[in-house]
């Protein structure tokens, strides 16, 4: 008995648990920083404008570090997931890593180059950071469905993956420049839901590793 809790308490303060954490804390630091300086900003509407709308104008250095330090902190917290599970062989733990792991690439991307600044290079840093987890989701599915205690996760994995292409392309049929410049449309909505489900599966599979 002693020595099971020994273990226990051994694995719990295992550095890869510690660094899992993080993909829960960068979510929740950027869905915090879009919601509080969009309710700050004067006119500004989280239904009909875009979370990039943040990262120009007065609040643009806060939003803009939020973007980067999500990033960092997903793409770190990525690492520590796929170390933390033991069954997984090295390519499979390094390709679930890569792939989990570009999301967070791009959302440093993102806050670098301003839509403003940058319109093209932010838009492949979007497309990086929101498209490429519709790849991930799939392919860790399958590789954590053949773990038997991950088994359930790699099937909701599965699903995950054309759900956030589903979300993806509703905003993309959402999404109007003239509209957004006019503040009407949802655009921002749907944005913010297809962002906050992505989100929600790193926090999900974060939460799974450190238990």
């Amino acid at each position: 008995m002693m020595t099971q809790s020994m273990s226990s308490r051994v694995g719990e303060l295992h550095p890869s648990r510690w660094l899992a954490r993080a993909a829960i804390a960068g979510p929740i630091t950027f869905t915090a920083a879009w919601a509080v300086l969009g309710l700050l900003r004067p006119g500004y509407s989280i239904i009909s404008q875009p979370v990039s709308g943040l990262s120009v104008g007065p609040s643009a250095a806060l939003m803009n570090g939020a973007f980067v330090l999500m990033g960092i902190f997903v793409a770190v917290g990525v690492v520590g997931i796929f170390q933390s599970i033991r069954e997984l062989g090295a390519i499979a733990r390094w390709s679930c890593t890569v792939l989990m792991g570009l999301s967070g690439a791009g959302s440093v991307l993102c806050g670098l180059f301003t839509f403003e600044a940058a319109p093209l290079a932010h838009l492949i840093s979007f497309l990086v950071a929101g498209g490429v987890p519709v790849f991930a989701f799939l392919i860790t599915g399958l590789v954590l469905r053949r773990i038997p205690s991950w088994r359930r996760f790699g099937h909701a994995l599965l699903l995950a993956s054309p759900l956030s292409f589903a979300l993806l392309l509703v905003f993309a049929k959402t999404f109007s420049i003239p509209s957004i410049e006019a503040g009407v449309g949802v655009a921002g909505l749907t944005e913010r839901i297809a962002v906050l489900e992505l989100h929600a599966w790193y926090v999900a599979l974060a939460w799974r590793a450190t238990r």
